[in-house]
């Protein structure tokens, strides 16, 4: 990877700046994308911000930033967006510190802070190059998440069109499906949600998926495919319960399930039962149970320790299907009645296994 070191004025950094919201950021006389559409909302404190500030005024030096170069003479913001953004915003007189705005600066005190050098790194790699840079520089400080370190790699009208769809506030994947989805939109929660699902349909990593689509046109593949996830799951379970539902794998439940025969009604009825029933540990565990019939999704409610030692001195430490004598310890509470035909985790319903015969029991 190539990396120059440039020492570049304040002056030139903030010229041209222009602060079109959720669309980005400019500045350098519209070379450079300091926020990009894809890049993260502007997250300084107020404190971290006014700090900056003061590090400039008293000409201290401020940590090194990172450019990536781009075609046609054009950069993003590898690191230090937020730097930037505070230096243009307090140029630009959106705020000011100790009750004085720049245009209340005398024209010395203005010239000293628009002829601070900032020391910039600009850099060209290839994609694998920035990506694994972008995340040694971000180690510290305002932490990017993983998908905003991908789209600062991925970049084309691909990305741009996805982040109409997921990555704004009120976009439209929030409007669909908002309350099915963690995190959020715009620290790329969602994007990263729809990219992870798709991928998996089609056995790759994000990455992989991004590279392949980065020079596309339009995300339609990614936008349709994410609706479709979401007419399945509101179709297949119809009644939404939030603190069950949300957060969920739907896509990847989708991409083994969207095409097997499902009932509703059924599962709408056995979700109540589910609910009722103590022995469920982990209730968001229903609806994959539900798809797939694996109970290990429920975590089952365990045995205690006393119940376990009372059924192994009622059966005097012999395994009731070898009939072999076990110490305590080599033995495993299980369900006389398994679970699945209606048996309870209670006493009477506990006995010791040897290792070997409740790992045959639990294969059958």
């Amino acid at each position: 990877m190539k990396i120059e070191l440039h020492e570049i004025p304040v002056r030139d950094v903030v010229a041209g700046y222009v602060d079109s919201a959720e669309n980005g950021v400019v500045g350098y006389g519209g070379k450079p994308n300091i926020r990009p559409a894809f890049q993260r909302e502007f997250i300084y404190k107020d404190k971290q911000r006014d700090e900056v500030i003061h590090t400039i005024t008293k000409q201290f030096p401020l940590n090194v930033m990172y450019w990536v170069k781009g075609d046609r003479g054009s950069f993003e913001l590898l690191d230090g967006q937020q730097r930037t953004i505070s230096i243009c915003q307090y140029v630009n007189g959106d705020f000011s510190i100790d009750h004085l705005a720049f245009h209340n600066l005398t024209d010395t005190e203005q010239a000293q802070i628009l002829d601070y050098k900032l020391m910039i790194y600009i850099c060209e790699g290839t994609d694998k190059e920035k990506l694994d840079w972008f995340k040694i520089i971000n180690i510290a400080g305002e932490q990017l998440t993983a998908q905003e370190l991908r789209n600062a790699i991925y970049t084309g009208e691909w990305l741009t069109e996805a982040k109409k769809y997921f990555s704004k506030s009120q976009c439209p994947a929030y409007q669909i499906a908002g309350d099915y989805l963690n995190g959020s939109a715009i620290r790329q929660n969602y994007l990263e949600t729809a990219l992870k699902w798709i991928a998996a349909r089609n056995g790759l990593e994000i990455e992989d998926y991004m590279s392949q689509h980065q020079h596309d046109t339009n995300c339609n593949d990614l936008w349709l495919y994410f609706q479709s996830v979401i007419i399945w799951v509101k179709a297949t379970f119809p009644t939404f319960r939030k603190k069950l539902m949300s957060g969920l794998d739907w896509g990847i439940y989708y991409n083994k399930y969207g095409t097997t025969a499902h009932d509703p009604k059924a599962y709408e009825k056995r979700i109540v039962e589910l609910l009722d029933d103590e022995d469920v540990s982990n209730q968001k565990g229903i609806y994959e149970y539900l798809l797939d019939g694996n109970e290990k999704h429920l975590s089952i409610r365990a045995f205690s320790p006393k119940m376990a030692r009372t059924a192994y001195e009622r059966q005097k430490g012999i395994c009731p299907k070898c009939g072999k004598h076990f110490a305590i310890e080599e033995m495993q509470a299980d369900h006389i009645t398994p679970w699945s035909k209606g048996g309870k985790t209670v006493p009477e319903n506990c006995q010791m296994l040897c290792a070997d015969c409740n790992r045959r029991k639990s294969n059958i």
